[in-house]
């Protein structure tokens, strides 16, 4: 049993690693469109991470003799988080609660996780989508309740661009600070996706913290209203 354990684990890292090899090969190979490419994937139901894609691309821009440049690296996921978004925001528009609900778990949504993003958007409505761009598997699934709630598209883009574009931010500035840090650690994706998950928890912890006092500040505001004056 335990050599069985051994063999699934080890099966795991080599798939995992050829993965981060896959991602960093298309940064290489296509420059800002693989980014905006593995960022649309990342943006939809497709489990791609983010911090597979843009501190690889920002540590690359840094190299001399790059095409690409850090800010370019921040539009580029950007624009690939926004697309990624809608994409999912018009399908849940279109097919409804009950078929996601009962075909999601083919496409990697299985209901509760489809539910947990859905009570995110209740308890933070228009803000949970600006939220949810930092935030681990709520990043993935809010366009969904926000294509099921019919939430007006502008409002929807305006909180996706912004959560987005920062979220980039952060991360092509760690993937820069990393990489000046460690040099050659572009030829290990593991080392690398390790150091930038322990740089950018803090960050993941304030929204958290953010995102609590604005729902205790909507709570109160809430209960205030609801008191009839004597």
């Amino acid at each position: 049993m335990e050599k069985t354990f051994l063999w699934a684990g080890s099966v795991h890292n080599v798939r995992m690693h050829e993965f981060l090899n896959f991602c960093m090969q298309c940064i290489q190979d296509w420059g800002y469109w693989g980014v905006t490419l593995l960022m649309a994937m990342e943006s939809s139901i497709l489990p791609v991470p983010s911090e597979v894609v843009v501190p690889p691309a920002a540590i690359a821009a840094s190299q001399e003799g790059s095409s690409m440049c850090f800010w370019g690296v921040v539009l580029a996921g950007t624009v690939g988080s926004y697309l990624g978004s809608c994409c999912m925001y018009v399908v849940s528009l279109l097919v409804g609660r009950p078929i996601i609900y009962r075909w999601g778990k083919y496409f990697f949504l299985p209901r509760h996780k489809v539910e947990t993003a859905e009570q995110f958007m209740r308890d933070y409505a228009t803000a949970g989508i600006f939220f949810a761009r930092f935030l681990p598997v709520v990043r993935h699934l809010i366009s969904i309740p926000a294509g099921l709630s019919r939430v007006n598209f502008l409002t929807f883009s305006l909180a996706t661009i912004t959560g987005s574009a920062i979220w980039c931010w952060v991360l092509a500035w760690f993937g820069d600070k990393v990489g000046s840090e460690n040099p050659g650690i572009m030829e290990s994706p593991e080392n690398l996706i390790a150091a930038v998950k322990g740089e950018s928890h803090l960050v993941i912890l304030g929204v958290l913290l953010l995102a609590v006092l604005y729902g205790i500040m909507k709570f109160m505001t809430r209960k205030k209203k609801e008191t009839p004056s004597i």
